[in-house]
């Protein structure tokens, strides 16, 4: 599946980029409530009743209030300048289950569409025209009958 992901996003086509964009679009939000109300919560639980979207780091100090801060609200309003990586794990949940939906649909749209007639393989065998035995395409002589054939 990972061959046949890559091979779509490399792809460049626009029917697929456009249904991509379509889905992607429309199913955004219920990807990050999905992330942000269902997937997080139990894992942050089970690390320690940590809220991911409060996970940052200060790295310069607000003028309004002192640090520690309790939140990362609380740091963007003290005029403290963060990295807020637990935002950004949020967002790659997110993206990942956007992505891979909708890898999903395309892959079932390119499955619906029509296959292409298989081509039928070239004969490997013709008949002798003496004892009518099956022989080898390229044989100038029968095994069968010793008979000398025609060169093709």
């Amino acid at each position: 599946m990972w061959k046949e992901f890559k091979e779509f996003a490399m792809r460049g086509n626009v029917i697929d980029m456009a249904v991509g964009i379509t889905v992607g679009a429309a199913f955004g939000t219920i990807a990050k409530s999905l992330v942000a109300d269902i997937i997080m919560p139990p894992i942050g639980l089970l690390l320690g009743n940590v809220d991911f979207s409060n996970l940052f780091i200060v790295i310069k100090e607000g003028t309004s209030v002192a640090v520690p801060y309790a939140t990362l609200s609380d740091a963007q309003s003290a005029g403290a300048v963060v990295m807020s990586y637990g935002v950004f794990i949020t967002n790659l949940v997110s993206f990942l289950i956007i992505a891979f939906a909708i890898f999903l649909v395309v892959k079932g749209i390119n499955r619906l569409q029509r296959q292409p007639e298989p081509v039928p393989a070239a004969p490997t065998t013709k008949e002798c025209p003496y004892c009518k035995s099956k022989i080898a395409i390229s044989a100038i002589r029968c095994p069968h009958c010793t008979s000398e054939l025609e060169r093709v």
